[in-house]
């Protein structure tokens, strides 16, 4: 896979494909910028070689109509600002006024393509939609590593059609810190699993296992494993259907001597709100009517200690509901714990992030991955159809 500094780029169409989908609320202002800061150091190399630089990405689900609350135009006047010159918005990504526009770039000049997903043939991976955002560009470069994951027209398509192409520094960044996570780690590495779903992450459970040397498990997901193992949950959110999967995966640890780590005690609660009647409670004392929301101070200091000795740790899932203060000590303890380790941390998934930079220790993380599904199919062991498309 080559990358920026393999290829030769000046005065070339450049056309990248970013992934600026951002949240923006009712004033159409954006309030999270982090994937358009990601890429500044991507385009500020491109404008330094004094490439044309085209612009492509999403925002949003139109399906496949164009909708204006998922313009991007606000997000080119917003990067604009950012690069401190103009970053005009295409009237679309495709057609004879985007060929024109195009044709009239210069050197150093920025143009944003509007919202890839205004066409189905987006999503379709449509080869003659391919062709015509190839047609934009001299070269090609992928630097939209969350939705690597998506065989798309602008992901996979668009790198079949273009002979030079190549990878952007965030997607550079996000493969090379992962493959030191997984591929190379110094040990002992630890796997921090949670969220609401085991069937979500069942493929990544199996992978890591082959891989890791401990794992937490923790979040609504924790409850299903603690149910295989005959602990009463009360009304704890529980996948039924997955108990001997999970029985089963907890046997495979054993046998490969991986060490996993389940709650000991949680925070349980009458309901799900923020309001909720809660109180600490032992795995074996949960209430019949509430449910685990949060884990407990014990399982708290149990984690932090398995953590304590690790060199390298990978984050995926939050462990418990902490949009609600109530239920967010155990993962604000858990990112203080993973942000004081004498380790390599990557964090990987929207609710980790965000959870991360809720308890402030953002800087202290080695790296925090700017995609989710991406990030969990490498977790599972496979590769990137848009990674895969720039070989």
């Amino acid at each position: 896979m080559k990358t920026l500094k393999d290829l030769d780029l000046k005065g070339k169409r450049v056309l990248i494909r970013v992934d600026f989908n951002v949240p923006m609320n009712e004033a159409g202002e954006i309030t999270d910028d982090l994937r358009i800061r990601t890429v500044l150091p991507t385009l500020h190399y491109l404008l330094e070689e004094n490439a044309k630089v085209i612009l492509c990405s999403h925002r949003g689900r139109p399906k496949g109509e164009r909708v204006d609350k998922y313009s991007l135009g606000p997000v080119a006047d917003y990067l604009g600002k950012l690069l401190e010159r103009p970053v005009p918005l295409a009237p679309d990504c495709v057609g004879p006024e985007v060929v024109q526009a195009v044709s009239q770039l210069e050197n150093g000049q920025v143009l944003m393509l509007e919202n890839l997903r205004f066409h189905p043939e987006e999503q379709k991976n449509d080869p003659a939609f391919s062709e015509q955002l190839a047609s934009l560009a001299e070269v090609y470069i992928n630097d939209a590593f969350a939705v690597s994951h998506r065989a798309h027209a602008s992901v996979a398509g668009v790198a079949s059609c273009v002979e030079e192409k190549g990878a952007g520094f965030l997607l550079q960044k996000e493969i090379e810190y992962f493959h030191r996570c997984i591929d190379t780690p110094q040990r002992p590495l630890v796997a921090i699993v949670g969220g609401a779903k085991v069937s979500g992450k069942l493929e990544a459970l199996r992978n890591m296992l082959e891989r890791v040397d401990k794992m937490i498990i923790g979040g609504a997901m924790a409850n299903t494993f603690l149910k295989s193992q005959g602990y009463a949950v009360g009304a704890s959110k529980v996948e039924d259907e997955l108990l001997e999967t999970a029985d089963e995966l907890l046997k495979q640890a054993k046998a490969k001597n991986v060490k996993v780590y389940l709650p000991v005690d949680v925070i349980a609660a009458d309901q799900f709100a923020p309001d909720a009647v809660s109180k600490q409670v032992t795995i074996q004392d949960i209430p019949e009517n509430w449910m685990a929301l949060d884990i407990g101070p014990a399982s708290v200091l149990c984690f932090c200690e398995v953590l304590a000795d690790a060199k390298t740790i990978v984050w995926n899932g939050p462990m418990g509901a902490f949009e609600m203060d109530a239920f967010a000590r155990g993962t604000m303890a858990l990112a203080h714990a993973v942000a004081s380790a004498h380790a390599l941390s990557i964090t990987g998934g929207g609710d980790s992030n965000a959870a991360i930079a809720l308890s402030g220790e953002a800087a202290n993380i080695s790296y925090m991955s700017t995609g989710g599904g991406a990030f969990l199919q490498l977790m599972e062991g496979k590769t990137l159809p848009g990674v895969d498309a720039l070989g």
